[in-house]
């Protein structure tokens, strides 16, 4: 992608966030990777210039680069003033917006980057902002010739980019995938800072207006190749991973569902059937879930209730969300596995009556989820814009990750620097 004598190739947006500061310190380990043969200049952006420089400082500690602070610009732009963002985006080659939740933050940041020619990535789960940013903004994207690209932290690049690694090192035509999250938790337990909590309680508060929005678009089902996928119980039980499973409530089957549209629609890819779960472990893990599930789902449907949910994370959701985040020997001892389970066909066998005859199952493995994998996920989603630029769509859009990188080095970019794609076993059933 041509950097177009702009001062700044990645502007990390919202930096001094919970999630920007972990952003911004990837940012600065990648401006001096081993790797890099050319200059990275790079800035910080937010409403105040004290916590900007904290961040930086911050981050020249913990990676001994003192001179950190003096090599990184500082823009000072806030979500409400609308010129400040038109500003921050000329600035900029590529925009890492860090700003959730993004159905309150997000439009006016990807506004700003379309209107002014700047591609922007950010780290949103959230299906209904995905979705409408699609509807909204693709065409002046794509106008444009910038390249919006949602999604792109841990929410929902292994699952994305994993099925289609799974799709390629199948040798055949892949027709569904069932992904099955595990993570792996050290003696301190899991927390999660509660910005993605406050995410998922407007979000299934306002289930209506994804509806909605699903409703308008009017879109013509994509064919189902081989027998469809069948839904498992809410509560299930994984044989080959020894644990309980239930449905993953991510924005992970609405972005690969997405994918899979665009493989289809435009460059006429079998399109892949997808769902997704989450490992509990035993039944005790399972009734505590059960419960904290219930209670989340009947107070989110009040305003007052979800007032309460929002008041207090800690309580409803058993100690898993903290206005706190995690600490960091939590972040450390925690890591994920997302395995993949395929079928298909091999070469020259029928799809449309026989059954399935390949079974494949691959991983995605990485370290602490939240903040350490998607920190690296979104930075090397930016490094691959800035690089691969051959590989890309042809012409700028609003993309999921793997519409957009499913030719790129992506895999080989997050694989070398700790987010692992493997192979466990295939066979001809």
């Amino acid at each position: 992608m041509a950097t177009q004598q702009r001062p700044f190739h990645l502007v990390v947006f919202g930096a001094s966030g919970f999630t920007g500061q972990f952003v911004t310190e990837e940012v600065a380990r990648e401006q001096v990777s081993p790797e890099r043969n050319s200059h990275l200049p790079w800035a910080v952006a937010g409403r105040s210039r004290e916590k900007l420089q904290r961040v930086l400082e911050r981050a020249a500690m913990k990676l001994g680069r003192p001179t950190l602070s003096s090599e990184v610009g500082i823009i000072i732009c806030d979500i409400t003033n609308p010129a400040s963002l038109d500003e921050m985006a000329k600035q900029a080659t590529v925009v890492l917006s860090c700003v959730g939740p993004y159905r309150f933050y997000g439009e006016p940041v990807v506004k700003a980057c379309v209107e002014n020619g700047t591609s922007c990535i950010d780290i949103c789960g959230e299906p209904q902002f995905l979705e409408l940013m699609y509807w909204k903004y693709h065409e002046k994207a794509a106008e444009k010739g910038v390249y919006i690209i949602g999604s792109s932290g841990f929410d929902s690049i292994p699952a994305d980019l994993g099925v289609i690694y799974t799709k390629n090192k199948m040798n055949g035509t892949l027709t569904a995938v069932e992904s099955f999250l595990t993570i792996h938790s050290g003696p301190e337990g899991l927390c999660v800072h509660d910005g993605t909590w406050k995410s998922a309680v407007y979000g299934f508060g306002d289930q209506s207006s994804l509806k909605k929005l699903r409703n308008e678009a009017n879109l013509k089902p994509v064919p189902i190749v081989g027998p469809k996928l069948k839904r498992r119980w809410p509560i299930s039980y994984c044989r080959e991973l020894n644990s309980y499973s239930i449905p993953f409530l991510g924005a992970d089957v609405s972005v690969v569902k997405r994918t899979q549209r665009y493989l289809y629609e435009n460059l006429e890819q079998s399109p892949v059937q997808y769902a997704a779960y989450l490992t509990v472990g035993g039944i005790t893990s399972v009734i505590k879930l059960m419960f904290a599930g219930l209670f989340f789902l009947f107070f989110v449907r009040f305003s007052i209730g979800r007032q309460l949910l929002i008041k207090f994370p800690w309580l409803f959701s058993f100690g898993y969300f903290s206005k706190q985040g995690p600490t960091q020997r939590q972040i450390d001892a925690s890591s994920f596995t997302m395995t993949f389970f395929g079928q298909g066909y091999s070469q020259g066998f029928g799809t449309d009556k026989s059954k399935p005859n390949i079974r494949i199952c691959t991983q995605v493995k990485g370290p602490e989820a939240g903040y350490v994998a998607t920190s690296i996920a979104m930075v090397q989603a930016a490094m691959t814009l800035l690089n691969d630029a051959s590989d890309l769509p042809k012409v700028g859009g609003v993309f999921t990750p793997a519409a957009a990188f499913s030719r790129t080095k992506l895999i080989d970019r997050l694989t070398q620097r700790g987010i692992e794609f493997s192979v466990i076993s295939s066979s001809e059933v």
